[in-house]
């Protein structure tokens, strides 16, 4: 029950400024990631603190907004003492305790809409920085555990004007994150890539450039790291993250209009999605990303992309529609390398189009034609890099038992045990695990007992850390 007589909060409307109540909800989100927190804060829970409604925040919400405003009291944000809303003659409406939400909406699903709720999710395009006015640009390093210092290391200057130098820093921790993740996979990489990533986006609130090519670079430099350690939180298990950061490129895609980065971020999104168990959500974001795409002049990314939406067909059961996705990737492939064809898109040759056909008919259990297209990919993969060299042969080694070849799939086992001494990816020894489950009722098999034993006996990885960037 509402207090005929409920104080709107001006204090906390001021605080939100220019943003909407979606924007100012997102950034309370990623607050409360930064701390540990889930809070479920949307446009209506801003909007019933700023009528009163909400004389005073549970006990989560407060812990984030003390964050959000260091050094503010709740008074000082416009808020009731607590004591005086939890006695019997306080009239308030009593809030929710906090729901945490484990996926928030996909990105992929409201592209045709004029009221695009991306902004929200992508949870700050602009971050807040209330505490003096001004940001403060930190610089930000980035290292991996196990690499060398000297080639896993990357710094992004503490300057507040922004110029060549520091968005050549941002372009630069891209490609080094894409390089320690090729050689090493996610797992020990993903907590350091934060640190860049804050660093990018605080480039973006504090800094002004001199020349609009320069703000240009800048967010999409930004919006590819985020796509970059989107791509981190995917491999290493962190799904809700990964949604969150693609989310984020997808928003600074759409401030900046670059078309590019819009088609990554949607590219990535349909791949999460389908890890995820949401083919449909895989399709409707690929298709999205063919849209965005169409102009780029790239048909390496169309056949890309054409292979994102086969593997949410496939998902779907749809043989025929995945069949078809799969003929159009091809013809687009064959195309050749093109000019406009994206820096990023350095992983995707032969090899990577029979992986990802073997994952399509191993989603449909046509297992002989996914081990024929997994020979293919593992046989033509650049051995230097081993991350997918790793991949490739786990994704084998599982349909490979499920064709019932179940010696060959053990041979093939061992090989993945060996290179994961050097990978770090969750997602890789999850499918390794599950083939190792299928081989189980053939124990006997001396080869397979023999992987078995060992695939028991090998360290587990890394586990995921709960916090999110």
């Amino acid at each position: 029950m509402v207090s005929t007589a409920a104080v709107p909060n001006l204090v906390f409307r001021q605080l939100r400024g220019q943003r909407s109540a979606g924007e100012f909800a997102a950034a309370v989100r990623r607050a409360a990631r930064e701390i540990g927190e889930q809070v479920a804060c949307d446009a209506r829970y801003i909007g019933r603190v700023e009528s009163g409604e909400i004389r005073c925040p549970n006990y989560a919400y407060e812990r984030v907004f003390l964050h959000m405003f260091p050094g503010a009291s709740l008074a000082d944000l416009g808020f009731s003492a607590r004591e005086s809303v939890r006695g019997r003659g306080a009239r308030v409406v009593s809030e929710p305790a906090p729901v945490a939400a484990p996926f928030p909406p996909g990105p992929g699903l409201h592209r045709d809409t004029e009221t695009d709720d991306i902004p929200e999710e992508s949870d700050v395009l602009r971050r807040v920085f209330m505490t003096s006015g001004t940001a403060t640009v930190a610089a930000a390093s980035l290292g991996l555990g196990g690499a060398p210092a000297s080639a896993a290391r990357v710094s992004l200057p503490a300057q507040r004007r922004v110029g060549e130098a520091e968005v050549s820093a941002v372009e630069k921790a891209v490609r080094q994150i894409r390089l320690l993740d090729d050689r090493h996979g996610a797992d020990g990489l993903y907590q350091r890539a934060a640190q860049p990533l804050r660093a990018a986006y605080e480039l973006l609130d504090a800094g002004t450039t001199a020349r609009r090519a320069t703000s240009d670079r800048l967010h999409s430099g930004a919006g590819e790291l985020a796509v970059s350690v989107g791509w981190l939180a995917h491999d290493s298990g962190r799904f809700a993250d990964a949604r969150s950061h693609y989310a984020e490129a997808l928003a600074t895609a759409r401030l900046a209009g670059d078309a590019g980065l819009e088609a990554h971020a949607f590219c990535n999104t349909s791949f999460l999605a389908r890890d995820a168990g949401r083919p449909r959500e895989a399709v409707r974001a690929a298709e999205a990303g063919r849209r965005a795409a169409r102009t780029l002049g790239s048909p390496r990314l169309l056949a890309l992309l054409a292979l994102r939406e086969a593997g949410g067909r496939a998902g779907l059961g749809d043989r025929t529609g995945c069949d078809r996705a799969i003929g159009r990737a091809r013809a687009a492939f064959e195309r050749g390398p093109a000019a406009g064809d994206p820096e990023w898109m350095s992983f995707f040759q032969e090899a990577e189009l029979e992986l990802l056909e073997a994952q399509c008919w191993s989603a449909l259990g046509d297992w002989p034609r996914a081990t024929r297209h997994g020979r293919r990919a593992t046989a033509l993969q650049d051995p230097h890099f081993t991350r997918n060299l790793a991949l490739y042969r786990t994704q084998l080694t599982g349909d490979l038992a499920r064709a019932g070849r179940v010696d060959e799939a053990a041979a093939t086992g061992h090989q993945v045990l060996d290179l994961l001494n050097r990978v770090q990816s969750s997602r890789i020894r999850g499918m390794l695990a599950g083939a190792a489950r299928v081989l189980e009722s053939r124990s006997g098999a001396t080869p397979v007992a023999d992987f078995l034993t060992r695939h028991r006996s090998s360290p587990p990885g890394p586990p995921p850390s709960p916090s999110g960037v």
